[in-house]
């Protein structure tokens, strides 16, 4: 019964995700793509099926699933893809992993009948949804045509545990009908199997298992060597948290050079805005040419070059975690030897926040005056900065090997289901 209402609420909602898309593309186009895919209705011709599926629903996911694809590739190669994203960002991302015959639609919504018609259109072999991506009729779905739908690398934190448990009736057989689950944690583990969650192993979190682009990394950490002062980042910044940098650092006067990484880029041009309306000059990554440009702050208004601004910056201020937001993910600064400064907000990364602090490859602070107080005593000290960075490299190191364990239990259950 309350899966009927859902799947009523989410027809009556369609028009309304229409507009939303709409809106949507005015500052990012590629929520206009192809919006009929959202609803099960394909372009493409139908698939002979047997492919692999995996659903990453934005960028982190879709770059966490490169990660397992590149080891599932490395252990079987010609592997059939069908790649699914929710987000404009997760869908760019996520169309640089695709090799000739592979192919990449979005996620339908989860009605029963754009659910049926994806199923029917592509007919995978097995599933797998990253990280958090539970979607009741979806599952449904999957569980009555006897499709092998897996959750990987997933996590869970106490809030949505919560709320999820706020609609048992709802999530309860959603999680249950999965076929296995692959946790981050064990504390991720325990959250999830009070949801009924068929845990298989925790694997730990594949994004350890990113090698760093040795190009970019290389590039910044010449830059920083050229520079004239230390470079303090603030990575994966979220909104209202970048007044909060800028008010506090701005303070610190011409003794760093600020880097401004946002978490999204439609908000590029609103931080460059910000920037100006504080009276600072500003340097954009995509106007630096050969080097970056004279400025009080920088800003990386580039995809896929962290470990390039990881290389350049002397440690990095971690987005998402200055605002009750949950934090974002710190483990790629670690694997490029940059020391992270943490708000009070880590509860989506808390164990891999805990492991970084204890390690020594991070540190927590109450709000961003004490950022500022722990970031310039940092640099102050030699020695112990060097320490950190250390920390940083070893702490990533040692958390290594989730790919390998997660494509090795993804085979089998594919070969099963082939056989």
């Amino acid at each position: 019964m309350i899966r009927a209402l859902y799947s009523l609420a989410l027809r009556l909602a369609q028009p309304l995700l229409r507009r939303k898309l709409a809106r949507r593309a005015v500052a990012e186009p590629g929520y206009a793509l192809a919006v009929e895919e959202r609803f099960g209705r394909y372009s493409l011709p139908r698939d002979a099926g047997g492919r692999l599926w995996i659903h990453a629903v934005s960028l982190g996911e879709t770059r966490a699933a490169a990660i397992l694809l590149a080891e599932l590739r490395r252990q079987r190669p010609g592997l059939r893809l069908l790649l699914t994203h929710g987000t404009a960002t997760g869908r760019a991302e996520g169309e640089k992993l695709l090799q000739p015959g592979d192919l990449q639609v979005w996620q339908p919504w989860d009605t029963p009948e754009a659910v049926r018609r994806f199923l029917d259109h592509f007919r995978p072999a097995v599933g797998v949804l990253m990280e958090t991506e539970v979607w009741p009729n979806l599952v449904a779905a999957c569980r009555q045509r006897g499709l092998p739908l897996m959750l990987a690398n997933a996590r869970l934190n106490a809030r949505s545990l919560a709320g999820a448990q706020r609609l048992a009736p709802l999530s309860g057989p959603a999680y249950a009908a999965l076929a296995a689950v692959w946790a981050q944690t064990e504390a991720d583990a325990q959250r999830l199997r009070l949801l009924g969650a068929p845990l298989a192993g925790v694997f730990g979190n594949l994004k350890f298992d990113a090698t760093p682009d040795a190009g970019q990394l290389a590039q910044g950490r010449a830059w920083r060597a050229r520079g004239q002062r230390p470079v303090v980042m603030f990575a994966s910044s979220r909104e209202g948290e970048e007044a909060l940098f800028l008010e506090q650092f701005r303070a610190a006067g011409q003794s760093v050079q600020l880097l401004i990484v946002p978490r999204h880029p439609q908000r590029f041009d609103e931080v460059a805005q910000l920037v100006a309306q504080q009276g600072l000059s500003l340097a954009r990554r995509s106007a630096w040419g050969e080097s970056p440009a004279e400025a009080d702050v920088w800003l990386g208004d580039s995809l896929g070059e962290m470990a390039l601004y990881y290389g350049l910056a002397e440690l990095a201020l971690l987005g998402g975690s200055f605002a009750p937001l949950g934090g974002q993910n710190l483990i790629e600064a670690a694997a490029c030897g940059c020391p992270v400064i943490m708000g009070p907000h880590t509860f989506n990364f808390a164990e891999a926040a805990e492991l970084a602090r204890s390690a020594g490859a991070a540190w927590q602070v109450a709000d961003m005056a004490a950022a500022r107080e722990a970031a310039l005593a940092l640099l102050g000290d030699a020695p112990r900065h060097q320490a950190a960075q250390a920390a940083a490299t070893a702490f990533a190191a040692a958390h290594r090997g989730a790919a390998a364990k997660t494509a090795q239990a993804l085979l089998a259950l594919l070969d099963q289901a082939a056989a």
